[in-house]
């Protein structure tokens, strides 16, 4: 899939009720005909048309009735149908701080395999992310007997201010240099379409569809890892802002002329709260911490904070504040109905504890009606990467829909 397949204009009707006939069928696992009518509003014979041309392309299937039915036996069983999941293979892939994680999922959406792939850099050119993309792509696929000319679309999340629509990168902190058009190069070196966005806002993606924001139209997550993310859902889409700037928690201010943030700016929350301000601090305050490695010196950091040493402790305290802070700002912008603090740096107990989510609720504005709900998520990379191939595997859909649309 080129890039040229992007459309310059917006889907028509027939496309768009094809994308919400597949859509349907996808949540649902297995649906019949009748039911897919109701579901989508679309009339009985427009949903028989449209499934035929589906089946047709090879992108869903039809189920065999079950023989056992719990009716009067009459009337011939009603055929289910589902999403092909041979019809296409999607990577994702999470750019992280020293390592690429990646998943392989079919075009159902199981995962097939698993790989994690370190960078040459901690900070990479973009040439050299392709690279090493590419690499990690291969290997991958060798482990399923299968080769990177197989895959029909990529999902790439990384952390930054990203514009997902234009695949175009302000800044990431994993590159090193501004306003990249990272899609278009990437799709220049790889045999497939590519979707990039900001990593928070996939790992939202994760969480709707497979984790704890299942069923939940409106809901925020919260990204704790090197630096703080967020992710916005709101009415069961992603809200990214008009530049791709939306969502941009951990560079909220927090600080009138305060810290240093790696973005260049003063002041932001992700100054105080990340891995690398923790260590800013901790560095020139904590005896036994020099030469050490960066896991090490943050492991010595939380084992004396743990013992009660004031120093530590008082490093891990401002940085909670802060963070309640962070939380209450965002509930009296969005009062949401649920909070997921996601990600492998939820390992730190010191963001999520008790203290922080109560700190948190004084700080909102109170009226007579419970807060919203905040539920604490473990996963590591693996996870970030299932949310960029179901990112990828949207554009894949809504391409191979649009291939029907134009060649009908």
């Amino acid at each position: 899939m080129a890039r040229q397949d992007r459309p310059a204009a917006g889907p028509d009707q027939r496309e768009l009720n094809r994308q919400q006939v597949v859509a349907v069928i996808r949540g649902a696992g297995q649906i019949a005909r009748i039911d897919i009518a109701q579901e989508t509003g679309v009339s009985p014979a427009t949903v028989t048309a449209i499934t035929s041309e589906l089946i047709g392309a090879g992108l869903i299937e039809e189920v065999a009735p079950e023989e056992d039915r719990e009716s009067t036996g009459r009337g011939r069983p009603r055929v289910a149908l589902r999403v092909r999941g041979a019809a296409h293979l999607v990577a994702g892939v999470k750019v992280s701080f020293r390592t690429l994680s990646l998943v392989l999922i079919d075009f159902e959406g199981t995962t097939v395999a698993e790989h994690e792939a370190e960078l040459s850099e901690q900070q990479l050119s973009p040439e050299t992310l392709i690279v090493d993309i590419r690499r990690a792509l291969d290997a991958i696929t060798a482990k399923i007997g299968r080769k990177t000319a197989d895959i029909s679309g990529l999902g790439v999340g990384l952390a930054g201010t990203i514009d997902a629509p234009e695949g175009f990168v302000h800044w990431s902190p994993s590159l090193t240099e501004r306003n990249v058009r990272l899609r278009d190069q990437l799709e220049a070196a790889l045999p497939m379409a590519v979707f990039i966005d900001n990593d928070a806002n996939l790992v939202a993606k994760a969480e709707q569809l497979f984790g704890e924001a299942r069923g939940v139209s409106d809901f925020i997550v919260i990204t704790i890892e090197q630096g703080v993310g967020m992710g916005i859902v709101i009415d069961g889409r992603i809200y990214r802002g008009t530049r791709g700037c939306g969502a941009e928690f951990g560079h909220t201010k927090v600080h009138l002329d305060g810290a240093l943030c790696r973005c260049g700016q003063r002041g932001c929350l992700e100054a105080y709260v990340s891995d690398y301000a923790l260590l800013r601090e901790a560095d020139v305050s904590l005896p036994g911490i020099a030469g050490k490695s960066r896991s090490e010196r943050l492991e010595t950091l939380f084992a004396a904070a743990h013992r009660g040493e004031h120093t530590a402790h008082t490093i891990l305290n401002r940085a909670s504040r802060m963070f309640a802070m962070g939380l209450a700002n965002i509930v009296n912008i969005f009062d949401p109905k649920l909070i997921i603090l996601s990600g492998e740096r939820m390992s730190r107990d010191f963001l999520y504890s008790d203290d922080v989510i109560a700190a948190m609720r004084d700080e909102v504005v109170q009226v007579d009606a419970p807060p919203p709900e905040v539920r604490i998520h473990k996963w590591g990379d693996s996870m970030w990467a299932k949310g960029a191939a179901a990112y990828a595997m949207e554009g894949v859909t809504e391409l191979a829909v649009r291939r029907l649309t134009t060649d009908a």
